[in-house]
């Protein structure tokens, strides 16, 4: 069968409560996040691996509270009295990326500073805790490692196979009977792995026009999980600021 060019357009993944499926791995850290009153001084880090889902419970409560969201490394001092309202809500994500760009480290430590005095709640998600960031600055390390944490959980088979259920349909993807079922076992319980499995089997299917099969799944799982294939935690472009 002739293979054809296939373009990157891009999907919009569905990122409303609605689509959420709470699993043991979530459970805590969404319990935690519904109830941002009860947080210590206004404060919470949500920690967990590339692809677990922290983007997806941060839109969510920002959604909720209405909060300003914005990524660490396009954070600037400029930026910090726009994002600490009043008695608002402000996420910070990818807060492990900080170091990366000039001004952000400050521009942090003034956004949490300020939050406090406004009564702003603060929300941080990160891969790694905070003494893995390279921070520079004193006063900003001592902040972050005093943080409260909540953690999403390693995954566990139901949410692998809800990850995978989720990310074909973002792509309007039809898995036939029992695919999902039969990966799960076979894969490492690494949800960045499902984000790249899923990308590749899109871009299979479309190169070949024909639907999802066990085979191609499987020798696409192959070729991901081969040392050739190169670390799964890769930086993420800042995100910009939006409302």
């Amino acid at each position: 069968m002739a293979r054809q060019l296939t373009l990157d357009l891009g999907h919009r993944p569905a990122l409303g409560r609605a689509d959420f499926l709470v699993t043991p791995a979530h459970a805590l850290a969404m319990t935690v996040l519904d109830a941002p009153e009860t947080w210590p001084q206004g404060r919470m880090l949500l920690l967990g691996p590339d692809g677990s889902g922290k983007t997806h419970l941060a839109t969510i409560w920002a959604a909720e509270t209405g909060a300003m969201r914005i990524g660490a490394a396009a954070l600037r001092p400029d930026m910090v009295d726009l994002l600490a309202s009043e008695d608002g809500a402000v996420v910070v994500e990818d807060a492990h990326r900080v170091a990366f760009s000039a001004g952000a480290e400050q521009a942090l430590f003034h956004l949490w500073n300020l939050c406090a005095v406004r009564g702003c709640w603060l929300l941080l998600t990160a891969r790694r805790p905070p003494r893995d960031w390279d921070l520079s600055l004193p006063d900003l390390r001592s902040r972050m490692s005093a943080m409260p944490v909540t953690r999403i959980e390693a995954p566990d088979e139901a949410l692998l196979a809800a990850v995978l259920v989720k990310l074909l349909a973002d792509r309007q993807l039809t898995p036939p009977p029992g695919l999902i079922d039969w990966l799960v076992p076979r894969m490492d319980r690494d949800l960045g792995l499902a984000r790249r499995l899923v990308a590749a089997l899109d871009t299979q299917a479309l190169s070949e026009q024909r639907g999802l099969t066990r085979s191609m799944a499987a020798d696409l799982l192959v070729q991901l999980t081969a040392p050739e294939s190169g670390p799964a935690d890769k930086a993420l472009p800042g995100r910009q600021l939006f409302p």
